[in-house]
């Protein structure tokens, strides 16, 4: 996976214990079902643009593509929250992702 972001970089260094234990619990819960680890990903990109988190979507963005989701299943995970959460909340969510994507150098499909 890619590296991390430098302010979560400084949350663990002050805070290692909650940070393993957060990371642990993540762990754990991505692998307690049936889901692929893409799925899981998409999925909580998805509750990240809900709750217009824009770290969380960089962060599950990057998961996504980490566990093989393309540039487009990511614009299309977000892309299917218009008529929950609304179009002014998925382009936001969308240029959070666009951010990653643009970073990485993931092509357009």
């Amino acid at each position: 996976m890619a590296s991390k972001p430098p302010f979560y970089l400084k949350i663990n260094a002050r805070y290692p214990q909650v940070i393993a234990a957060l990371e642990s619990l993540g762990e754990t819960l991505r692998c307690a079902g049936p889901l692929d680890q893409k799925t899981v990903h998409l999925t909580q990109l998805a509750a990240a643009a809900a709750v217009h988190s824009e770290g969380a979507v960089h962060s599950h963005a990057r998961r996504a593509l980490a566990s093989g989701a393309t540039g487009e299943e990511v614009r299309h995970a977000l892309l299917c929250l218009t008529s929950t959460i609304g179009f002014p909340n998925v382009t936001a969510a969308l240029s959070w992702a666009e951010d990653v994507l643009e970073r990485t150098g993931t092509p357009r499909d």
